[in-house]
């Protein structure tokens, strides 16, 4: 597929299948607020229901033939009850009546025979969301089985057209939309449409000395939106063939670059540590440390819910609480945990609008001398040390803060790029991590809900041989 066929495919987009949609999230919230009434009848003092409906298309194609084609429709209905503050939950993929009735026989009956929770219950009434501002989250994307083809193998085709490239792990193009309602006994009904697409490519590369794997992958709201299948091979392809004659490292400590694509993990270590269910189980190493000193006093993140396109957009939590503009981390100081109504009532807290997650977060890109420096300039900063484009492993501790993780990416002499390195482990505490934080980039990755650019450490232990 062409640039100018996505072209096409955006204004598609733009006019396709608005009412259909519509009248599904009617169809979907009417189901919700009858089952609430029946759940209400049956004796339950507060209900709630989350229904859903997903559709897409994926292709996936290697060395120029299709490898798979699948087109997806699932449903989802999951009802919670409070008997007091006793709880049952029960779900089905099935929206037959006999299917919904069961569910909701299901959670009554679970809810009758379960302890008291002094936390349980929805959240407060006076929370939920009471305006609903178009996101822009939804461009359905109308690609056929066929185009879907042309376009992976486009994009395969850019790749194994550099010189170097022996082999392919595929390519695939991805469409895909969903709608949702949540409901519940306070009356509230939310509705939300959101549509993700994405395209992606793995190559081999391969000499006497060895084979190395890489890829890229493009993930946005609107196809419109994607770079095109050149850009994107060319850019797998140019990861891959970076990686030969790749080395070990001696150990030492020195600074450590994450690439924007891996920062935006050390950002979600932070949210593990800060998040309502580490916090009441007593299992974070920030615990107790709302108002104190986590990070260097000129880094800023904020959660910024409705951005428009957003890949975390969103007008209310997963309980109907209204999400708004909060301050993270200020100045360096870590202004509030991240709880939805549960968590907040272990806490003794309030929610802060975060039930199913964090929303949009924005690492504001800086440093102590103010620079927002760009890759580049990042590499220059850091003068000599390592830049980390691969993770491996597990060996993350949000109980101690202690991390340890296999990496990979490259030796950096006096800002440029000397060579690539494979099979080091990189530790540290991640309360050490977070304080030595020297700068973060401009070069944001907008493929996530965590908005970052790259992130200089002042130093980790790197092993090697």
């Amino acid at each position: 597929m062409t640039e100018r066929a996505i072209s096409q495919d955006r204004h598609l987009s733009a006019h396709s299948g608005p009412d259909r949609s519509e009248q599904e999230l009617d169809r979907l919230a009417e189901l919700a607020e009858d089952v609430i009434r029946r759940a209400r009848a049956a004796g339950a003092s507060q209900a709630e229901v989350a229904a859903s409906i997903d559709s897409g298309l994926s292709v996936n194609v290697r060395l120029g033939e299709v490898e798979t084609v699948e087109h997806t429709r699932d449903r989802g209905f999951g009802l919670t009850v409070y008997f007091g503050q006793r709880k049952g939950s029960a779900s089905t993929a099935d929206l037959h009546p006999d299917s919904i009735q069961a569910t909701l026989d299901q959670a009554c009956a679970i809810a009758r025979y379960t302890e008291a929770d002094p936390a349980a219950g929805l959240a407060d009434a006076a929370r939920m969301a009471t305006s609903f501002p178009d996101l822009d989250l939804w461009h359905p994307w109308d690609i056929d089985t066929t185009r879907a083809i042309e376009l992976g193998i486009e994009i395969e085709d850019a790749g194994r057209a550099h010189a170097g490239i022996s082999n392919s792990d595929g390519a695939s193009v991805q469409a895909g939309q969903g709608l949702s309602v949540y409901a519940n006994s306070h009356g509230f009904v939310g509705r939300e449409r959101g549509t993700r697409h994405s395209l992606s490519l793995a190559l081999i590369a391969g000499d006497e000395d060895g084979m190395q794997r890489d890829y890229w992958y493009d993930s946005v709201r609107a196809a419109g939106d994607f770079m095109s299948a050149k850009v994107l091979g060319d850019r797998a392809a140019e990861r891959t063939l970076a990686r030969m004659g790749a080395r070990s490292l001696s150990t030492r400590q020195c600074p450590v670059l994450f690439a924007p694509e891996l920062a935006r993990g050390l950002i979600g270590h932070l949210l593990g540590a800060v998040s309502g269910g580490a916090l009441y189980r007593q299992a974070s190493f920030l615990l107790d440390h709302v108002g104190k000193q986590v990070m260097p006093s000129w880094l800023n993140i904020m959660e910024l819910p409705r951005l428009l396109r957003g890949q975390g957009s969103g007008s209310f939590d997963a309980e109907g609480v209204a999400t708004r503009d909060s301050a993270l981390i200020e100045g360096g100081v870590l202004a509030r945990y991240v709880l939805g109504s549960y968590s907040a009532r272990k806490l003794g807290l309030e929610s802060t609008g975060n039930a199913g997650g964090i929303h949009n977060l924005i690492v504001e890109p800086g440093s102590a001398d103010h620079a927002k420096d760009d890759f580049a300039a990042m590499l220059k900063r850091m003068g000599t040390g390592l830049l980390v484009t691969e993770v491996m492993g597990q060996g993350v501790s949000t109980i101690t803060g202690d991390y340890s993780r296999g990496a990979a990416g490259f030796w950096v002499e006096n800002g440029q790029i000397a060579y690539p390195v494979e099979e080091i482990t990189i530790a540290a505490n991640l309360r050490e991590m977070f304080a030595g934080i020297v700068a973060v980039g401009a070069d944001v990755d907008p493929r996530s809900h965590i908005l970052t650019g790259s992130i200089l450490l002042e130093r980790m232990t790197v092993a090697g041989e």
